[in-house]
């Protein structure tokens, strides 16, 4: 019996994602999720942010804070140093959805690892609310109610509704002839979206605890892989990722090429 390499191709997706399913799954029975989500769909398109803008009140604004992760000695750590675009590109033969189930699977895993590495350091106390530059995110429940909820609170809000999602079998199926819903696209868009938050938080809050640990070259190789993943599938609005865009230039720039020693023979 013949298999056509698309389907091979799918397989071989879904097989993966399963078995990153099976790892949350089990992680999922240790730490259960924060809210009770009996409706993911809905729940996902009632989630949306606003800028908080202060009324104009005559003082002077404030000033400026230094954005420590621009330093040119930050943003030229990575842990690799080729060009990222080439795995993010759809491979031939497999299916668009199977490839942004993937992605989108891994990079919830890793943004989730990411932040557990400075979770101690960010506290109510510390980060009483969400924000990132000048923005401050908030969160909306499944009844639209707005609340302004620590930066703890909002990424356990966004962490458990991914999980949730990426493990719900109707909207990323794992088993073969399953098809993807119609939403699909939507909502990968929405979950692109928060885990863009989680990142610009981590940037602007805990930057100098991840210098610290020094795993600033790996927060920066992560940030750049996820920008040029939504970037290729135009997976957000480039409104919502403007607060970030002196990061994306500075660390989407090839660095410049190293100089090598020659030895000559003699």
């Amino acid at each position: 019996m013949l298999v056509s390499a698309e389907c091979m191709g799918k397989d071989i997706v879904r097989v993966a994602r399963n078995d990153l399913r099976g790892s949350r799954m089990a992680k999922a029975e240790e730490d259960p999720p924060v809210e009770s989500l009996e409706n993911p769909h809905g729940l996902l398109w009632t989630l949306f942010t606003r800028k908080g803008k202060g009324k104009p009140n005559g003082k002077k604004p404030p000033t400026e804070e230094k954005k420590h992760y621009l330093d040119a000695e930050y943003t030229k750590v990575r842990v690799v140093d080729f060009d990222l675009k080439e795995l993010v590109v759809l491979p031939r033969e497999i299916d668009l959805n199977e490839w942004l189930a993937c992605n989108t699977t891994t990079f919830f895993n890793l943004i989730n690892l990411q932040y557990s590495t400075i979770s101690e350091f960010c506290t109510g106390d510390t980060c009483p609310a969400m924000t990132a530059c000048n923005t401050t995110y908030f969160w909306y429940d499944e009844k639209g109610k707005k609340t302004k909820c620590t930066a703890p609170q909002y990424v356990d809000f966004v962490m458990s509704s991914v999980q949730k999602l990426v493990t719900d079998e109707d909207i990323f199926p794992t088993k073969y002839g399953k098809e993807f819903p119609n939403t699909f696209d939507s909502l990968v868009k929405k979950i692109c979206r928060y885990l863009f938050h989680v990142l610009a938080h981590i940037y602007w809050s805990h930057y100098k605890e991840t210098v610290a640990m020094d795993l600033h070259g790996h927060l920066n190789t992560l940030y750049t892989h996820f920008v040029v993943f939504i970037r290729e599938f135009n997976l957000m609005d480039p409104k919502e990722t403007s607060i970030m865009d002196d990061l994306t230039e500075a660390l989407c720039t090839p660095l410049p090429p190293q100089p090598q020693n020659h030895v000559t023979e003699r």
